[in-house]
């Protein structure tokens, strides 16, 4: 399907999208990213006796009616937790030949991330690489932040639309994320939506480990089924859609179709090592099927381990 007839911010699509988020995330994430200090906030721990010294301005006048001794709230500080989308929106994004394109997919794992990440006193910003241009929101806290999340997405599509080639790309994940690190300046969730193509000396490996060192990184790598094996259709012209590149190859050959698929898998486990080994948390999400609840649910188990 094209991308203005998936995930469209306003559209009825999106609607249904945030519906599905908010039940499906809601249920599967915990938390609100609580310090264990106590102090002033939003989060009420306990009730307790009054001692000297305490601020009167937080007595509990009906605990201090029904017990006859004074009482004082006891709040949870919160601790507001950043959270960073690094997305990809170079040419590859825009291909898909199941369900949606890689970038509906995209788009739509970084509308439940800023849903999930914009509770509370939380923020989110976006980054984006692979386009004509560096894209680049600052954090911002609740609705805003969702807000801002849909907006980029809604310029990303109206950009598609006038250069649809993708026009010519000045950055790639190397780069972003290095870009990411600078601006990135107190401890935050970094997670970066990309199909991890393009790149055969994985020159993302070094920034990415000095990413990893300072902030919380999760990879969530997009895929198409048709990036990882050919089906037996005779003779095909393949495009790489990030250099335009032609390769004209015959399917019908049963031993090609085996080579290519054990090379797609051997690529794909090598970008998986790698991204762990550089200290990032690794997902894959397809164009096929349901990439929602398998996303939540990662990051729900996510959630408990790191906890």
């Amino acid at each position: 399907m094209a991308l203005d007839d998936q995930l469209v911010p306003g559209g009825a699509v999106l609607r249904a999208l945030e519906l599905s988020v908010r039940r499906k995330v809601d249920g599967l994430l915990a938390g609100d990213h609580r310090s264990l200090r106590l102090g002033q906030g939003t989060e009420l721990a306990q009730i307790r006796p009054y001692v000297p010294g305490d601020d009167v301005r937080k007595i509990d006048w009906n605990a201090t009616a029904r017990t006859g001794q004074p009482h004082v709230r006891v709040h949870v500080a919160e601790r507001a937790l950043t959270t960073w989308l690094v997305l990809d929106v170079s040419p590859s994004m825009a291909w898909g030949t199941a369900d949606r394109t890689k970038a509906d997919v995209a788009s739509g794992a970084c509308l439940a991330i800023a849903h999930a990440a914009t509770r509370g006193v939380n923020r989110v910003g976006v980054v984006t690489f692979g386009g004509p241009e560096e894209g680049y929101r600052p954090p911002t806290q609740g609705r805003h932040g969702l807000l801002a999340v849909s907006t980029t997405l809604r310029e990303l599509r109206d950009r598609a639309r006038e250069q649809p080639d993708g026009g010519a790309a000045r950055e790639g994940l190397a780069a972003s994320l290095r870009r990411t690190g600078r601006v990135a300046r107190s401890r935050s969730l970094v997670v970066v939506v990309a199909d991890l193509r393009g790149d055969a000396e994985r020159s993302w490996r070094v920034p990415l480990l000095a990413l990893s060192a300072r902030h919380d990184v999760v990879v969530a790598e997009v895929l198409d089924p048709r990036e990882q094996s050919l089906p037996a259709v005779g003779e095909l012209t393949l495009v790489d859609p990030e250099t335009g590149r032609l390769l004209r190859v015959d399917t019908s050959s049963r031993r090609l179709r085996e080579r290519f698929a054990a090379a797609a898998a051997a690529e794909r486990a090598a970008v998986a090592t790698t991204v762990t080994g550089a200290g990032a948390d690794h997902v894959v999400l397809t164009t096929a099927g349901d990439w929602l609840l398998p996303l939540a649910s990662f990051l729900s188990l996510r959630e408990g381990t790191t906890a």
